[in-house]
């Protein structure tokens, strides 16, 4: 029988730490060959949108498929877990907190080896649900003294500032205009809807990462040409992905202001195969579309835990 566990079951069950131990392990393992992932699919119809993303993690056991609906302004997320070794369905997991707390902790895995060893200053986009997480991943993996926050509502991002320094321990303040998130920070962080760029590339500085997660879709940038020509590091998290749905870094190859080439996947950088930041001067780009892999990883956390603890409801299916 598969095991389903709902929205409020994930929020028990998982917590940063083991979404970050989860989305590393299986970047390791997708450098070495060892963990397929397909990239995202879409189907569209006139009243929405379908997602469908699959990947396995052999070592592990398991493979999967993440899906999600986007109708009428709501979205609805899925992840299919099977066994990779009996091909049967072991679990069903509402993934829309999942999702949140995976994409954050891509962005934590990227930073950790991208982000120079003493950053302790970020400046982020956004202050939606997903900033949080990513706030949560990168104080995860290096000591966060003080945090910049921008979004266009000012009452939106004040809330949101008082929450996270209460969360996070540190510094959490609001700033009124661009280009504050990015002057004198060490770590700049996108995790916006925006479809165009959010600040000018000209305010990048020597030694900062950034971490470009808001967007999946070819018609969106949340950085400008500048931003990408000052990168001296482009990291992604599957080039064949990058490929079909990074606006931020498709405009700037079809103007040949860089190349696929010279851009690495993240697991190859986890894995020692590519280099992660070499010089302390370097600007370092990692840009975030998610992996099926990565909720497959996690969601696989989850369910163990799980079992573990008797929580979920059995699913009888036929055999």
């Amino acid at each position: 029988m598969a095991l389903l566990l709902r929205e409020s079951d994930v929020e028990r069950l998982l917590d940063m730490p083991t979404a970050l131990e989860a989305v590393e392990e299986v970047l390791r393992q997708h450098g070495e060959g060892r963990a397929p992932n397909q990239p995202r699919r879409r189907v569209f119809v006139p009243s929405g949108v379908l997602h469908v993303m699959a990947g396995g993690m052999p070592a592990w056991g398991v493979m999967g498929v993440k899906t999600y609906s986007a109708v009428a302004g709501k979205a609805r997320f899925v992840v299919l877990l099977f066994s990779t070794e009996t091909g049967d369905l072991r679990g069903i997991i509402e993934a829309d907190r999942l999702g949140q707390i995976r994409t954050g902790a891509a962005s934590g895995v990227a930073t950790k080896y991208l982000a120079r060893a003493e950053a302790s200053i970020v400046g982020i986009f956004g202050t939606g649900r997903q900033a949080r997480t990513q706030l949560q991943a990168v104080c995860a993996v290096r000591a966060i003294r003080e945090v910049r926050a921008y979004s266009r509502d000012p009452e939106r991002r004040q809330r949101f500032c008082l929450e996270m320094e209460r969360l996070l321990g540190c510094a959490v303040r609001p700033v009124a205009a661009p280009g504050d998130v990015v002057k004198g920070v060490d770590i700049v962080i996108t995790i916006t809807s925006s479809r165009e760029p959010v600040f000018d590339g000209h305010l990048v500085e020597p030694g900062q990462h950034l971490n470009l997660a808001g967007s999946n879709m070819a018609q969106k940038r949340e950085v400008d040409d500048e931003t990408i020509r000052r990168a001296d590091r482009i990291v992604v998290d599957q080039l064949e992905d990058a490929q079909i749905e990074s606006g931020d870094l498709m405009t700037p190859v079809a103007r040949g202001l860089t190349t696929w080439e010279r851009m690495h996947e993240l697991g190859a950088v986890v894995c020692g195969k590519a280099p992660g930041r070499r010089r302390a001067e370097e600007v370092t780009l990692f840009k975030s579309n998610g992996l099926a892999i990565q909720d497959v990883a996690v969601a696989s956390k989850v369910l163990e835990r799980a079992r573990a603890l008797g929580l979920g409801a059995e699913v009888p299916l036929c055999a």
